[in-house]
């Protein structure tokens, strides 16, 4: 059978139409190989053999990019076939001239190919693949992909820390690793000290304060003209209900001051003042005040009446509990020690009760086994742990309110007179601390700084990495050319196999005989086929026959 004969070298075709195979890179023949020169590398076989020809007149097909001729085969116009197997090397060489736009796998994914590779050797190796970079380039997860459309990756803690090549060449680096240590040990301080904060909000946070109310009584005479000249005035008096918070600490902060500086009214729930019934009859002796949704504030309370006779009255405050309190039984006061005091911690009280006195059952831990205190106030020998909540509406009752007596003194006081009585009560109030850790976990000005500082970190991390990849290739190529090459071919050859989704065999590969099957006659036509239609269009387009 007599081989057919190709041409020994093809110009380079125009650009390629969208749509349009790629012109393949021309093939030349190297001088042979000698013993200080890089063994032959096995080729990748990029086509993969169609199915035998059954119908001669069967117009041949365009084959899809991953089909191309690969660089190097001898139907890709490179020479003719060689007369032995011991034929010089084929080396794939870009075209001259501007790049071109590509269609081809080893493209499609951003990635250069071999030959492009080859012409540049500063390339570094990638992180999964096993292929080679320029390390001139941005590699993947570097801070550059950050600002990309590329959603950011959450960094990590290990993205901080140093290779151990690092540390070995660079020993000043062992102080940057202390300070990534004593970091990790602040982070866990603040998270736990941040999680304690938390779980002390959940609980109320209270501190009992002073409040010192103020009562004034002012009598204002009445006044009688005897010629009838101006209206006689009537004798009256005035009850002024006032109070504010004492500053028990001289230094006192600015937390402290506001809440000094809260409404009188906001402390109580009620205030009831009742004045002698028999001088202002069953209807006009009650003087009450209720919290409502809608009430408005006040700092004071005022009671104006007539009257020149000396006056008994009484004020009831009801204080406004945050979380309600309520006043236990005396029995159950007496037994667990508190006379009035929030729902959970007077649960709590008696679960310390049953556990001091080993109440709960051995057997059925939900049952309490009561003594004979408990057995008198529930009347019952054993209760569920869980029906106590229940069981203890029955034992709680409104606190008791706050009572002063007052006396308003007028008689044998001609002239206008003012009295002022002071009485102190405690009430409960936020703890100024509550604020301060409410601020603390709701602050962002520093989280800002801290993530941009962590931002600015891992991206001198990444190119202290960066830099290390580079300086590695470089160092394997200086100290032994030969075989780094040899590594970084096999590396291409399977990055590009793994790009065209191609397995190949590589030893039948290695093999002239592989490339004198008979798909390579079919495979040749269709390649011409598919050029002369390529320029026939092009010509066509250019001629104005096709649009």
């Amino acid at each position: 059978m007599n081989r057919p004969q190709y041409i020994s070298q093809m110009p380079p075709p125009p650009p390629p139409s969208t749509g349009q195979m790629m012109s393949p890179n021309v093939a030349i023949q190297g001088p042979p190989l000698s013993n200080h020169q890089m063994p032959p590398q096995p080729i990748s076989n990029s086509m993969r053999p169609p199915p035998p020809p059954g119908n001669s007149m069967m117009p041949p097909r365009q084959y899809p990019p991953q089909h191309q001729v690969r660089m190097g085969h001898p139907m890709a116009g490179g020479g003719q076939y060689p007369s032995s197997p011991n034929r010089p090397p084929m080396v794939s060489l870009p075209q001259s001239g501007p790049p071109q736009p590509s269609q081809s796998p080893m493209h499609s994914g951003g990635k250069r190919s071999a030959a492009q590779a080859m012409v540049n050797p500063g390339m570094k190796q990638m992180s999964g693949g096993g292929g080679i970079v320029p390390p001139n380039t941005v590699a993947p997860g570097s801070n550059a992909s950050m600002h990309g459309p590329i959603a950011k990756k959450k960094k990590k803690i290990s993205d901080k820390i140093l290779p151990q090549k690092v540390r070995d060449l660079v020993p000043e680096s062992q102080a940057y690793m202390d300070l990534i240590a004593f970091e990790r040990k602040l982070d866990f301080t603040i998270m736990r000290k941040r999680m304690d904060i938390q779980e002390a909000l959940k609980k109320p946070i209270k501190q009992k304060r002073k409040l010192r109310i103020f009562v004034t009584n002012t009598f204002y005479p009445g006044k009688n003209d005897p010629e009838g000249n101006e209206e006689p005035i009537v004798p009256s008096w005035e009850l002024r209900v006032e109070g504010r918070l004492l500053d028990d600490k001289p230094d006192s902060s600015s937390s402290s001051k506001a809440l000094q500086k809260r409404k009188f009214s906001t402390f109580f729930k009620s205030l009831v003042i009742e004045l002698d019934k028999e001088l202002y009859g069953p209807d006009n002796h009650l003087v009450e005040w209720h919290r409502s949704v809608n009430t408005a504030e006040t700092d004071g309370f005022q009671v104006k009446r007539p009257g020149d006779r000396n006056v008994r009255c009484t004020i009831l405050f009801m204080l406004d509990y945050q979380p309600m309190q309520y006043k236990l039984d005396p029995r159950l006061s007496r037994l667990l020690g508190i006379y009035a005091n929030t729902r959970p911690v007077i649960i709590q009280a008696f679960w310390q009760y049953v556990k001091k006195n080993r109440l709960q059952d051995t057997h059925e831990r939900e049952y309490i086994n009561c003594d004979q205190y408990l057995e008198q106030i529930f009347n019952a020998k054993r209760i569920k742990f869980a029906e106590f909540p229940s069981r203890l509406n029955h034992f709680l009752q409104p606190p008791d309110p706050i009572i002063i007596n007052h006396q308003i003194v007028i008689e044998g006081h001609l002239d206008s007179l003012k009295k002022v009585s002071c009485y102190d009560i405690e009430v409960e109030v936020d703890d100024p601390l509550k604020s301060q850790m409410q601020n603390f976990l709701l602050s962002i000005a520093s989280q800002q700084e801290i993530l941009a500082l962590e931002q600015k970190n891992h991206e001198t991390v990444d190119s202290i990495n960066h830099h290390k990849t580079s300086r590695e290739f470089y160092l394997g190529f200086a100290s032994d050319p030969q075989q780094f090459i040899h590594k970084w071919l096999i590396s291409q050859v399977r990055d590009l196999k793994v790009m065209t989704d191609q397995s190949g065999n590589p030893e039948e590969e290695r093999l002239s005989d592989f490339f004198y099957q008979p798909w390579t006659q079919e495979a040749v036509c269709r390649y011409f086929y598919s050029k002369v239609q390529q320029r026939r269009i092009e010509l066509e387009q250019a001629l104005g026959i096709r649009n």
